[in-house]
């Protein structure tokens, strides 16, 4: 692991406990306030908030309030199911989009080195690549539904990829959550530690997938 990514270890685990200090100490918003909304819809919140995920590309919501959100109101397991569920219907949503309205894109190529070269690795294994990129994010989640939309990739392989390649951060998140519920310190310790260790681990390996995807020559000529 490089220095680099050490360093953006220790700053993503220095702002998870000033949020956790700032709100606990000045914005005391209660997350059983938060928790109460979304379940005050009753047998249909799952549904409201699968919905709301799915169309959330389109609006361009941030995934993570969402994904925190599940945590708070369904619990860490419901939490992560549903969200996987919206999250997946909202990738396949970018999908479609992007293959419906993107063919220019598809017959010029992006003028983007490195999104030309995901383009053209997605189109020789889009599974492989797709999974790849959603176990360790180096770019925007978002981003690479659209590329495998205007890329040659089956719509079958797209969806699966996504599904298992989301699970572990969508665990994080919703674990997270759901520790806030409650007095339980021990379990909000715990829930952080996974949540950090879950998003620096793909940092580790950042550096080969790069390498995988051809970026490494590509970031030395530069």
């Amino acid at each position: 692991m490089t220095k680099k990514n050490w360093i953006k270890g220790i700053l993503l685990a220095i702002l998870i406990g000033s949020l956790l200090f700032i709100n606990h100490n000045y914005l005391n918003i209660s997350p059983e306030g938060i928790r109460e909304w979304i379940l005050s819809f009753g047998i249909f919140a799952p549904i409201i908030y699968v919905v709301l995920y799915t169309i959330r590309p389109l609006i361009l919501f941030p995934a993570s309030i969402l994904s925190l959100a599940a945590g708070l109101a369904f619990g860490a397991i419901w939490g992560t199911i549903y969200t996987i569920i919206g999250a997946t219907l909202g990738a396949i949503v970018s999908f479609l989009v992007a293959k419906k309205f993107g063919k220019n894109i598809t017959n010029n190529k992006t003028p983007n080195v490195r999104m030309r070269k995901i383009q053209s690795q997605m189109e020789e294994n889009g599974f492989f690549y797709v999974l790849l990129l959603r176990l360790i994010p180096l770019f925007n989640f978002d981003l690479i539904s659209y590329l495998a939309g205007i890329s040659k990739v089956k719509l079958s392989h797209f969806v699966l990829a996504t599904v298992v390649g989301t699970i572990p951060g969508t665990f994080a998140y919703n674990f997270l959550g759901s520790s806030f519920v409650g007095d339980n310190k021990s379990i909000i310790i715990i829930a952080v530690v996974v949540f950090v260790l879950i998003s620096v681990l793909p940092l580790i390996f950042s550096k080969k997938v790069r390498s995988k995807l051809g970026f490494a020559k590509t970031e030395e000529k530069r």
